[in-house]
């Protein structure tokens, strides 16, 4: 169970995370696109669904978007009217800044009311003025919610490479009741080793238990989705992303990279007792990618099964979509 695990700081967690249909998916189409998803999300060995709150970002950066920007349903309406019938737990994604501290408190007890599991996020630029700073979001959750629930927050392992404080951050969020991170996706393992070297030496300085992470895995398939994943601010390393163009199978290499990223962070992580899972991102509309995603995620819990994080069920993938889960 979740929420049992993460209290007793097991290892071996395993999400899936996908981001909502488009805001203006016709009624029809998207019970048709629900159904489709709920009969493979519901044969996954996975822990709990993760689902996005997806946001233009383009305040963030003057490069242009590689791929348009359009609205999506709000994650918690798309898993509540539609993914009912999916019975883990489901984690979900809020920009805290741009609600009020009424709404916010509106919408965690809208959570309670289906079990689900709050991530706060920031706005995407830093100029941008919220109507609710995350340390207000945290306190709004502590006073209703820390008896029954768990609270993540999101890693960056990039912010670390520039600034060097992202363990800083990870402990005072830890200090507001956060007790795992959900990584932005990591193609860099190396920035990702120097945040969790950072992280494990701050905590026992302050002789704090280490909070779980949870690595975030994804895709590339082409190199105008390389060029996406720049652009949302993933380091790509000079030598992955020539593997990636050059390769005339560029979604099987990326599965190959990041099981190979896999490989060494259970290895570093249980050489040095921090807690850790995974979460495979499935965010593309190509039936490509979305097939990969599928083969990666059960790579990854062959994986950590190997290594006695997690235990056969009957329950695993069956089948592969013939489109992308949402």
């Amino acid at each position: 169970m979740f929420l049992a695990k993460l209290r007793r700081k097991e290892s071996g967690l395993l999400l899936y995370g996908i981001s909502p249909p488009k805001a203006q998916t016709a009624p029809e189409k998207l019970r048709a696109i629900s159904e489709k998803s709920l009969s493979i999300l519901c044969s996954l060995d996975i822990d709990a669904l993760v689902v996005y709150d997806l946001q233009d970002e383009a305040e963030r950066t003057t490069d242009e978007r590689p791929f348009p920007f359009a609205n999506s349903l709000d994650p918690f309406e798309y898993a509540s009217q539609y993914l009912q019938r999916l019975e883990i737990p489901k984690i979900i994604y809020r920009s805290a800044g741009k609600f009020s501290k009424e709404e916010l408190t509106q919408w965690l007890e809208d959570l309670k009311k289906y079990s689900f599991y709050p991530v706060f996020v920031g706005l995407p630029s830093p100029d941008s003025v919220p109507k609710t700073s995350l340390d207000q979001a945290y306190q709004i959750w502590r006073e209703g919610h820390k008896d029954h629930s768990v609270i993540g927050a999101v890693t960056i392992p990039e912010r670390h490479a520039i600034f060097k404080d992202e363990d800083v951050r990870m402990l005072n969020k830890t200090g507001c009741g956060v007790s795992y991170f959900i990584s932005q996706c990591i193609f860099n393992v190396e920035y990702t080793r120097r945040v969790l070297e950072d992280l494990v030496a701050a905590c026992r300085n302050k002789k704090q238990e280490i909070p779980t992470i949870i690595f975030t895995l994804t895709l590339c398939g082409s190199a105008k989705t390389l060029q996406f994943l720049e652009w949302l601010g993933i380091h790509i390393p000079d030598d992955i992303k020539e593997d990636l163009v050059t390769n005339p199978n560029p979604v099987q290499r990326s599965v190959e990279i990041a099981m190979g990223i896999a490989t060494y962070l259970v290895k570093y992580c249980q050489e040095r007792s921090i807690p850790f899972g995974f979460n495979i991102e499935s965010v593309s509309i190509r039936k490509e990618e979305v097939d990969a995603s599928l083969e990666l995620l059960n790579a990854v819990r062959e994986l950590m099964k190997k290594h006695g994080l997690r235990t056969d069920v009957s329950s695993h993938i069956q089948s592969v979509p013939s489109g992308p889960i949402q």
